[in-house]
């Protein structure tokens, strides 16, 4: 009587019976966890990039005097009210914030429909030369902005725009680099078939963008949105040109601050201060979207 031998398990059928290895820093399809150096590495850098700021609290709380000894105070003090009146007396701060308010947002809301048009334009519609001027709005950015001060003050002055707002905000309705910035992104995030469709169905072109581009380019145009704002709000070079202390902007109404033959440091911090809350809420209030739109161009496939 024979015994028949039980069949041998082929390679390929171990192989398959084996369970699957999960992948190292987590499990299988979840989310992955950097180890102690990463976020050492990461608390580290915080720190670094938070300590100007905690700085400015830090000197707008103290006194000249405290700044100056040593080692000087890393604790906030109780002298901050002092010097916010101190910074509402030497400059109208009040009235700056507010110009600085307008002219920011205003140049942000023309910075952002204006590039998102041309973006939209040069990455997706067909006309004749869209490449050379494509070139050409780029070559702009090559041009340092020093070049054009004194005939664009030439023409400000032949408008009689001195001292008045609108010679601050019109120069900067419109940037080369939110172009491109919007052409790169409408370039990848808007596919051809959405345009397709939608002209099948019988949708002019101001259609197609007000329905189907602006949706797309909300997270690109909040983080143009948010570099175009700080930009302008921090811009000093031609706010001194055009405008005067009578009309003055945070940057050109920081400059009265802490005057005399010892400058009051804790004065120009206070002021700073004031100058860069209006910063953070708008960061705070774009922060998701500008998150959004760098995690939807990091998963595009």
């Amino acid at each position: 009587m024979t015994t028949l031998a039980a069949p041998q398990p082929t390679r390929e059928a171990e192989t398959s019976s084996r369970p699957a290895r999960r992948p190292r820093g987590g499990r299988a399809g979840g989310q992955q966890h950097g180890g102690r150096v990463a976020y050492a590495v990461l608390v580290v850098a915080a720190l670094f990039s938070a300590f100007p700021f905690y700085w400015t609290i830090v000197a707008a709380t103290r006194s000249n005097a405290e700044l100056a000894a040593s080692p000087p105070a890393l604790l906030p003090g109780g002298n901050l009210m002092h010097n916010f009146r101190q910074v509402l007396e030497q400059a109208d701060i009040g009235k700056a914030l507010l110009n600085s308010l307008v002219v920011s947002g205003s140049v942000t809301v023309g910075t952002v429909l204006c590039s998102t048009l041309a973006g939209f334009a040069f990455a997706k519609l067909r006309f004749r030369g869209r490449n050379a001027l494509l070139a050409l709005t780029i070559g702009t950015m090559m041009i340092p902005p020093q070049l054009g001060v004194i005939p664009l003050f030439m023409l400000i002055a032949r408008l009689h725009w001195v001292n008045q707002l609108q010679a601050v905000i019109l120069p900067g309705l419109v940037s080369a680099f939110g172009v491109f910035f919007m052409r790169q992104y409408l370039l990848q995030a808007l596919p051809d078939e959405l345009i397709e469709a939608a002209r099948v169905d019988g949708a002019s072109t101001a259609r197609i963008f007000w329905s189907i581009v602006v949706p797309i380019a909300r997270p690109g145009m909040a983080v143009l949105g948010i570099l175009t704002f700080m930009a302008s709000w921090n811009d000093f070079f031609w706010p001194i040109i055009a405008l005067t202390s009578q009309e003055p902007t945070v940057q050109v109404a920081l400059r009265q601050l802490g005057g005399g033959y010892v400058h009051d440091q804790s004065v120009i911090m206070a002021g700073t201060l004031l100058g860069t809350l209006p910063v953070l809420v708008v960061f705070g209030l774009l922060g998701r979207q500008i998150v959004g739109g760098i995690m939807q161009g990091a998963v595009k496939g």
